[in-house]
């Protein structure tokens, strides 16, 4: 296929891509995997532009210059239009914190690495995903890396090689790899980075430059072809969920997809390539960049500024409030540049591009430079916001595989003691710092902490590798003569039924990697039974920590944005009810371990929840969660009561000698 035409099933995948996507980011029942729709994104992009590229070249007519200005006209309005749009909401609904973060993905997505940025964001404690404004500009800046890079390549192959095309098959080829390599080592890598995604959009480049030869298909294959990409597409977008090792292996579904798609309607529309070319899926496949672009923002704005939970009809409203979006963002910022009614030079469109980097890249940093101004919230709000961070020290002591064996554990109280106790667990046991810290200063008694985040304190049932290998270092260290008592504590409830959103990447899975709730429940009651025997034989008293409850919302930006709007927070908690359903399994399985005098449980819930049936998320003016499940400081030491057996406990068994405490790592 030597010439570049216009396509109108081209327009119809976009929508189905963009349908994807924004449907699964919404929630919509049964769109588990829509995410792949990015992936359709890539394939076609790298079609179309090399389709261009490549025609030009022939032509003999290519410019760099041209094409890259060509670019920033076709993306760079829409996106500063809705980055600048998404400041000045920030204005009135982020807190410092969160405008500053802002500010910093601003500056990386002009700058077209915000890739980069979310990628080392990935970690367990970072903002979470619902909560970046920008989040989804990822994809612009793989896409724009791209656009650099690949014009170059191709121009450098063509130029260089006889059998050039064998050599971008092989660069295809060696993306995949890298893709699949990463998504068992590094599976952040895999998603955000170039390298490991330029293979999706090479595939779609690739088909740009085929010999004429591969168009030629006789119309009954070119149908079942047809079928076939689309099947391979929807499997995928219904198939597929947050649970699926992606991209690598799996991102091939939705890609050859595309591929069989656009190569089996190259000459004349098949049966799907009609309802691809239908004048609804045509209009939506216009509009799917901006409708791309505003989505996002308008679900995480809506998050922001909710202060009550969300219907199926607030969701709706909300999709088509981001499509209305769009649509205007298509009709009044993409059509005038793309059809060169402003600025219709390529110098003119370079320079505008330029300002605009510069000018939203200051506006970014300087977010960055005053702490997200602070300035224009209460005191109040802020004291509340104040309660998502967590402190340095705290963040030191979640082990890693890179944490030294002499770093493992954090200390505190008197180190000598000969009766003490180890704090063993994931994030949680973290959270509750505060309180251990507190209490063994209190009492003149030594505590040791070893905690690493989603890592479940029970042999057998880590969530992955690095998970088994804490677990046998703080067995190793384990001695029976130095630590009297071991005390476990975990977010018990994420790893049966996943977090609050039924997210179940943490949860207990079957030996095939099926989730079964049942299965869940009696692999945690046998194996955790087996870590209660195997400490009680080595002669340790062993207590067992309850979760604090799972709000179903993050309570300090809940909190700050009532302050802000100057609303009561009475009401802001969990029903006790929803939390004693969530735990009922998990209060039967440690009640009965417990029926052993040496095996307690201890139990934050009481001081949490009020006979009004709530349990409350703030107290006194403060957040007493940094998010939905983990404790705040403030949450850490109003529970800390709840701890006072335990070192009591250990003060009775050790020297009451009282010496002078000293906390350290």
């Amino acid at each position: 296929m030597s010439t570049l035409v216009y396509r109108r099933d081209i327009d119809g995948l976009r929508a189905v891509a963009v349908i994807a996507v924004v449907l699964f980011h919404f929630g919509v029942p049964g769109f588990t995997g829509g995410y792949v729709g990015v992936d359709v994104f890539f394939v076609i992009s790298g079609y179309l532009i090399t389709s261009i590229i490549w025609n030009q070249r022939q032509a003999g007519r290519f410019s760099f210059v041209e094409f890259w200005a060509r670019r920033a006209r076709r993306i760079l309005p829409a996106l500063f239009v809705m980055i600048i749009a998404v400041l000045a909401v920030g204005w009135f609904l982020l807190a410092p914190k969160d405008y500053e973060e802002l500010g910093r993905s601003v500056r990386y997505q002009v700058t077209f690495v915000s890739n980069l940025l979310f990628m080392r964001q990935a970690g367990y404690f970072d903002v979470a995903s619902d909560l970046k404004p920008l989040l989804h500009t990822w994809s612009l800046a793989v896409e724009e890396q791209f656009y650099i890079l690949f014009p170059l390549l191709l121009t450098l192959l063509s130029s260089r090689l006889k059998h050039w095309r064998l050599a971008l098959f092989a660069v295809l080829l060696g993306s995949f790899g890298l893709s699949v390599w990463a998504v068992a080592h590094h599976p952040e890598k895999a998603f955000f980075l170039l390298p490991m995604r330029a293979w999706e959009l090479l595939a779609g480049a690739m088909l740009a430059v085929a010999p004429k030869s591969a168009w030629r298909l006789k119309p009954m294959a070119a149908q079942w072809l047809s079928l076939l990409g689309m099947s391979l597409i929807l499997l995928a977008v219904f198939g597929y969920d947050k649970s699926t090792p992606f991209p690598g292996v799996a991102a091939l579904l939705p890609v050859l997809g595309v591929v069989l798609l656009i190569l089996a309607n190259g000459h004349r529309p098949t049966l799907v390539g009609q309802l691809l070319s239908s004048r609804a899926m045509v209009g939506l496949g216009l509009i799917s960049y901006s409708w791309y672009l505003w989505h996002w923002p308008v679900f995480v704005m809506s998050s922001y500024a909710s202060v009550s939970e969300s219907s199926a009809l607030d969701g709706a409203g909300l999709i088509l409030l981001s499509l209305v979006l769009g649509y205007l963002s298509w009709r009044f910022v993409e059509t005038p540049f793309r059809e060169r009614r402003l600025f219709a030079g390529r110098r003119q469109i370079l320079l505008a591009g330029a300002c605009g980097i510069l000018v939203l890249g200051l506006a970014g940093q300087t977010l960055r430079w005053t702490d997200g101004l602070r300035w224009r919230l209460s005191d109040q709000a802020l004291q509340y916001a104040k309660g998502r961070e967590w402190r340095p020290e705290l963040m030191a002591c979640l082990a890693n595989d890179k944490t030294p064996d002499d770093k493992l554990f954090c200390h505190y109280g008197i180190q000598d003691r000969p009766s003490r106790a180890l704090v063993w667990g994931d994030s949680h046991a973290t959270a509750l710092i505060p309180a251990f810290d507190d209490g063994a200063k209190a009492h003149g008694v030594s505590v040791v902490l070893a905690s690493s985040p989603g890592c479940l304190p029970v042999e057998g049932l880590e969530h992955d590798a690095r998970c088994a290998r804490f677990n046998r270092r703080v067995e190793e260290a384990l001695k029976p003569q130095s630590v009297s008592d071991v005390v476990l504590v975990a977010r018990w409830s994420l790893y049966l039924y996943g977090d609050a959103k039924g997210d179940l990447a943490h949860a207990l899975r079957t030996p095939e990697g099926h989730y079964d709730r049942a299965i869940a429940e009696q692999r945690l009651a046998q194996g955790l039974r087996s870590r209660v025997a195997q400490l009680r034989a080595q002669g340790h008293r062993v207590w067992l920590v309850k979760e604090a409850p799972l709000q179903a919302f993050s309570p300090p930006y809940r909190l700050t944005r009532l302050a802000m709007l100057g609303r009561p927070v009475d009401d802001v908690g969990l029903a006790i009810a929803k939390h004693h359903e969530r735990q009922a399994f998990i209060s039967q399985l440690f009640a009965q371990l417990a029926q052993d005098p040496a095996v307690r449980v201890l139990d934050p819930a009481p001081r949490l929840c009020d006979a009004s049936g709530l349990c409350r998320a703030e107290r006194g003016g403060y957040s007493l969660y940094t998010d939905d499940n983990h404790l705040s400081q403030v949450g850490a030491r109003w529970v800390a009561p709840v701890l006072e057996p335990l070192f009591v406990g250990l003060k009775a068994r050790g020297n009451p000698e009282k010496r002078q405490v000293n906390a350290s790592r």
